[in-house]
């Protein structure tokens, strides 16, 4: 239980502020005798005490002294909430929400679900940048070429179609069931490429565990588009991008240990063990989505094509070049600029933890200004830094790496919503699997066009500059024909799934 003491000298007016109910972090309501409770919020526990003591002499100040206990409904995360959530309170609370806090605002079991889901992607994250982190030192020891490191990062993105399997039976079976079976295959399926003994053993294998991370994020995120309110799932999806950006830092720092030696890199794949006590305090924990349990109708893409073609394309453009980029990104930094794992690992982590004010701007910016202008600009002013990184080298290199990183990181809100919202509920988890299949297609082919021609041109920087046409077309693409979703209630843009009255009995 955390504890706010505030005391102040006000006058009458600033005391009928004070005695106001808060409506901003939670909504109270009043008790008398200046108690307060919570109406609604992300919290277990709540109560605001006020106590007034009078001058002796009319019109004087008056001392007050509020008393603040709460306990926040965040798991796992809720410490770092709770100075910010002191703070808030240690204020009036009439205002809009901080910036820091959902735009419009979570109940208890919103908050639980939110943090709970942050948890499980932190392990996902790690497992989708695995491979892409790992394959440039594999690739020493297996003695292979960028073409070959380019295909083999092509075919671990074609399991995007055992994806589709896992997210067809989400809509089937439910999402928490399918979630904690993703989770603990893909796991137990990465530790295997800790003993490939080649690079196609390798590939084969985490084609599989690549293919159960990427249903685990698709998963996640419909489960927080179900169960957060309308104005806020925006700021739900860029705070599960952080956690997924917070696993897949530790696989970055995780890289120290490929300098070891040659075979230094397969200790990374014995990682994901800890992932397994994860995924069992992930199942204790979290419901099945509210939204799944509601009556729905069964899943038909009738009438949903142009939606699915829509989000596909969009994949297919954005993967082009993010694939290639991030799976070269650390060949390009030991062949042509000489960097060990370790500087690599330093880099990364520079350069991508101020993506963090990218993904919250972002994510706020996308749920109360709207989707479509946040994401365009971020992807074209974000690929034209990747572009310029990949030219550049010494400190520059640094510099437009980190603007090019919290820029983009601004697209990873608004356009990762869409994919839930723009579905029925018997239908979000199939069509968002044939979305991943399309964006695994663009991955496919982005990796093997770059391994192609960087081979071609010997170094990495043209490919890349050829390659960025697809993310650029995707802003056009963005603002000519994408739908604005901003504050509808899913119900609102699926009218299928709204409730309707039976006949009379």
């Amino acid at each position: 239980m955390a504890r706010v003491v505030v005391r102040s000298e006000t006058d009458a007016t600033g005391l009928a502020e004070i005695m106001r109910p808060r409506t901003d972090v939670v909504l109270e309501r009043h008790c008398g005798d200046g108690r307060f409770e919570a109406e609604s919020g992300p919290v277990l526990s709540y109560g605001r005490t006020v106590d007034v003591v009078h001058g002796a002499v009319p019109d004087q100040p008056v001392l007050v002294t509020q008393t603040v206990d709460f306990r926040l409904a965040v798991p796992y995360f809720g410490f770092l909430f709770v100075p910010l959530f002191k703070r808030a309170l240690a204020r009036p609370g009439t205002a809009r929400a901080p910036w820091w806090a959902p735009p419009a605002r979570l109940d208890a079991r919103g908050a639980s679900v939110l943090g709970t889901l942050a948890l499980l992607t932190v392990a996902s994250g790690y497992l989708n940048a695995l491979f892409t982190q790992t394959v440039p030192f594999a690739g020493d020891e297996f003695g292979v070429s960028n073409s070959a490191l380019g295909v083999a990062g092509s075919v671990v993105r074609v399991g995007g179609l055992v994806a589709l399997v896992v997210m067809i039976q989400a809509d089937r079976r439910g999402r928490k069931f399918v979630l904690m079976w993703a989770s603990t295959a893909g796991i137990i399926l990465a530790v295997t490429g800790a003993l490939a003994p080649s690079l196609p053993w390798l590939t084969g294998s985490q084609m599989f565990a690549r293919a159960f991370a990427t249903a685990i994020l698709l998963l996640v995120t419909i489960v927080a588009a179900e169960e957060m309110p309308a104005g806020s799932r925006a700021y739900a999806v860029s705070l599960l991008a952080m956690s997924s950006g917070l696993g897949a830092g530790v696989c970055v720092l995780s890289l120290r240990l490929a300098d070891l030696g040659t075979r230094g890199w397969r200790l990374l794949y014995l990682v994901p063990l800890l992932g397994l006590p994860i995924v069992a305090a992930v199942r204790r924990r979290l419901p099945e989505s509210r939204r799944f349990i509601a009556p729905h109708v069964s899943g038909a893409m009738a009438g949903h094509g142009g939606r699915l073609l829509l989000l596909a394309a969009s994949g297919v453009l954005v993967n082009l070049f993010v694939a290639p980029s991030s799976q070269f990104g650390n060949q390009f930094l030991r062949d042509e600029r000489g960097f060990s794992g370790g500087r690599i690992g330093l880099l990364s982590v520079t350069i991508g933890t101020p993506a963090v004010i990218g993904i919250i701007a972002g994510g706020r910016i996308a749920d109360v200004r709207g989707r479509r202008v946040v994401a365009a600009v971020a992807l074209v002013v974000g690929t034209l830094c990747t572009v310029g990184y990949f030219w550049s080298e010494g400190w520059p290199m640094w510099v437009i790496a980190a603007v090019g990183t919290v820029v983009s990181a601004a697209a990873i809100p608004a356009l990762g919503v869409y994919g839930p919202e723009l579905f029925p509920t018997g239908l979000r988890g199939r069509a968002n699997g044939l979305v991943a299949v399309s964006s695994l297609v663009g991955s496919a082919a982005g990796l093997i066009l770059a391994g192609v021609l960087s081979d071609n041109f010997g170094r990495i920087a043209p490919a890349m500059s050829i390659l960025a046409v697809g993310p650029l077309l995707l802003a056009v693409l963005v603002v000519a024909a994408y739908p604005e979703t901003a504050g509808k209630e899913l119900e609102d843009l699926n009218p299928e799934d709204r409730p309707t009255s039976g006949p009379s009995p």
